[in-house]
């Protein structure tokens, strides 16, 4: 594994963003010279073709066929470009590659929940969950390798974080999933501009609807990284998923979230999990660089925020810590001075070996959540899900800190074995 430095856990202060080295105008070195578009906009990928040798025109012509190539139809391989000149794709075969993350594990809960192991090119892993449900399919995303944040009851929190993810490897993990869902477009290929609806789509009966960053690490502390995939997910002739269908959870970077409103405008979700000041500081940590006022006021700022587009407060549910119906009703005072068009997600804390806390017995919560529903505001209670793998909310930690380096390579061998 490459050495990169350890971010060092801030506290209450905002940490150093580290990047993978070597990372210039978006594009990561590789050791064969050619450049990965993974990740890239369409204007930067004409800017690398011109600067291969094509004219502006042809430049401009072939980054919009490769990009819809790319993130409409899941090509991985130029041959496979049919609307390009056979002439041209061995021309772009041997300057550039579409990369994927690489996948170490593969697992599939008991519930349908899916989670992977992924891994970068410089040998770091990271992890992201696949959630299906009757009406919908939500991909939770991490945005970092590891976590900076070191909230107590969170798994992910005891990682030290490695380095912020490129936005080629925040994507990557929308075109694993929907490549493991086979739900990229079926058929011939026509041009560009013809129109398919979700029956030319294909997968294991539900298609990836949703994308959530939350995953590992705090997206809002890898911001340019985190705007720039959602662009491409978000881009009309691309994967095309529209910003009311993505979710952005905050821990309560407080000078980032106007920015992520105006630059992103996706939905956005707070972790909030305590009602006062001693509470919040002991459980979410960054709660000491940005208390609860702050936080709130800058929810009450949010761009967009509206009763059709509220505030999700996610509130994890810790035994005798902050569960009473005091804290109930103070929450719900919290939402109605700051005037928060909100909703509430109450999480039964999903436990992890070592972790300091328990979960709130199910008739405390019910007792919670109805209080909250009582005055008038949306408070259901999540369903944990992916818990035998350790999918659930709160519970990634990268499998490599589980299993011995023979473990790995045993599986590797396997997954070797089955593909051939």
């Amino acid at each position: 594994m490459t050495q990169t430095d350890l971010m060092p856990i801030p506290g209450a202060f905002d940490p150093v963003p580290t990047t993978r080295p070597g990372l210039v105008d978006g594009v990561t070195p590789r050791a064969d010279g050619k450049i990965d578009l993974l990740g890239l906009p369409r204007p930067r990928i004409g800017e690398l073709f011109a600067g291969a040798g094509l004219d502006t025109k042809a430049a401009k012509l072939r980054s919009r066929q490769v990009f819809h190539w790319i993130y409409h139809r899941g090509v991985t391989d130029f041959g496979a470009m049919t609307d390009i000149a056979k002439t041209m794709r061995p021309w772009l075969e041997a300057r550039f590659v579409i990369g994927r993350p690489e996948v170490v594990t593969a697992q599939h809960s008991e519930d349908g929940t899916r989670k992977w192991l992924l891994s970068t090119a410089d040998g770091h892993e990271f992890e992201m969950v696949f959630i299906p449900d009757a009406d919908r399919g939500t991909l939770c995303v991490s945005s970092q390798v590891g976590c900076t944040l070191n909230c107590r009851f969170c798994h992910t929190g005891t990682m030290r974080l490695v380095r912020n993810l490129t936005p080629g490897e925040i994507v990557g993990q929308v075109m694993l999933a929907r490549d493991a869902l086979g739900e990229w477009p079926k058929g011939a290929m026509n041009g560009l501009d013809v129109e398919e609806s979700e029956g030319d789509y294909s997968s294991d009966g539900r298609l990836l609807t949703n994308i959530v960053m939350m995953g590992m690490g705090e997206p809002l502390y890898n911001f340019d990284a985190v705007r720039d995939a959602l662009k491409i997910v978000m881009d009309g002739e691309g994967l095309a998923l529209s910003k009311r269908r993505i979710t952005l959870s905050t821990s309560g970077v407080v000078p980032m979230m106007a920015r992520a409103g105006e630059e992103i405008g996706v939905n956005l979700a707070v972790s909030l999990h305590a009602t006062n000041k001693a509470t919040r500081d002991e459980i979410v940590p960054i709660n000491r660089k940005y208390g609860l006022e702050e936080l709130l006021q800058a929810c009450a700022d949010y761009p967009g925020a509206s009763n059709a587009r509220r505030i999700t407060f996610e509130y994890v549910m810790l035994k005798d810590k902050n569960d009473s119906d005091d804290d109930a009703r103070e929450l719900v005072r919290l939402i109605k001075q700051y005037k928060l068009p909100a909703k509430v997600n109450l999480i039964p804390f999903n436990p992890w070996p070592g972790a300091a806390y328990e979960c709130s017995d199910p008739e405390r919560i019910k007792r919670f959540a109805q209080i909250v529903f009582d005055a008038g505001i949306s408070a259901p209670v999540r369903t944990p899900r992916g818990r035998d793998i350790d999918a659930a909310c709160g519970q990634l930690k990268t499998a490599a800190h589980k299993m011995s380096r023979a473990e790995l390579d045993r599986l590797a061998e396997e997954k070797q074995a089955a593909l051939g």
